[in-house]
């Protein structure tokens, strides 16, 4: 067993980054770096860089690395945290991606569990257990996220990994079983750290011991869930419920359909340059629009530029 574990300055509030693309289909680097910036600004801890939110499925190899790259001083000039998403659901991938990761600029690796495959529990262990050994010196951040693997990672899995890999520091879950969040808030060792993956569940895991999110709606309100957060750590829970129940219906209309295509809508409807999503994803239809539209006026507006 390891000594406690640590995320060394990780704070409490990260955006789950989209990936802004050009007209023609690539990746554009220069209005990344722009938005990246502004989510600092607007009160973001840090970014996830090729998650979900950031259409890592469509993504290669080699313009992740790029992201993570041109992203890396950005993030750090601001005072911010980058975390790098090299998941895979093949092992050698995934250990290959992390080791290239880590020999740039990053803070921090976002491991998802792998899917499609669907293996044991066992097998999740030795899969973390490879990528963690293979890059000993870089912080790593699980995922769990059953309903886009197909697979849920128990809570004594995650506690193994946590006991037996100290550069595993924490997960951000987006199970929705907060039975599951709390068996491993409980039995983690000290200094292991529990981030939302979803943004309805942010309120509930602060409540029950959990460090903070990983959020898309951040793009939208960052200013918002941070004063959440301050008013959770000055003790004021009233107002940082008042604050979660405002951003409610927020939070549902960027899910009425897959994750990133709301957001990356409502990003170009409020002015910033987002460009086109990758097929198969498509922009939501007119009705989840009026509905988006709608959702950020009782959120009180978008605070990104």
């Amino acid at each position: 067993m390891t000594e406690a574990n640590d995320a060394p300055n990780w704070g409490r509030l990260y955006t789950a980054m989209v990936t802004p693309m050009t007209e023609a289909g690539g990746i554009d680097v220069e209005q990344a770096q722009h938005l990246a910036s502004a989510l600092l600004k607007s009160g973001s801890d840090g970014v996830v860089v090729s998650g979900t939110t950031g259409e890592s499925p469509t993504l290669t190899h080699e313009e992740e690395r790029v992201l993570f790259r041109e992203l890396a001083d950005v993030v750090h000039d601001a005072g911010g945290t980058l975390i790098a998403g090299t998941g895979s659901n093949s092992t050698a991938t995934a250990v290959d991606a992390s080791e290239q990761a880590a020999k740039l600029d990053v803070d921090g690796l976002l491991q998802v569990v792998p899917y499609y495959n669907k293996p044991s529990q066992d097998g999740l262990y030795h899969h973390f257990k490879a990528v963690a050994d293979a890059v000993p010196e870089t912080p790593i951040m699980l995922y769990n996220v059953p309903g886009r693997t197909g697979l849920n990672m128990s809570a004594q899995t995650v506690v193994r990994l946590a006991e037996d890999c100290s550069n595993i520091v924490g997960v951000k879950e987006a199970s929705g079983d907060l039975e599951q969040i709390a068996e491993i808030i409980r039995t983690a060792p000290p200094g292991f750290r529990m981030w939302s993956g979803n943004d309805q569940d942010n309120l509930a895991l602060l409540a029950m011991g959990g460090h903070g999110t990983v959020s898309v709606i951040s793009h939208l309100v960052g200013g918002q869930l941070k004063a959440m957060y301050d008013a959770w750590e000055r003790g004021d829970t009233a107002e940082a419920g008042r604050i979660h129940v405002k951003l409610a219906p927020l939070v549902k209309a960027m899910f009425l359909i897959g994750n990133p295509a709301p957001v990356k809508w409502a990003l170009n409807d409020i002015g910033f340059n987002a460009g086109p999503l990758r097929a198969p994803l498509a922009d939501p239809d007119e009705g989840i629009q009026a509905t988006i539209r709608s959702a950020l006026e009782v959120a009180g507006g978008q605070d990104l530029i």
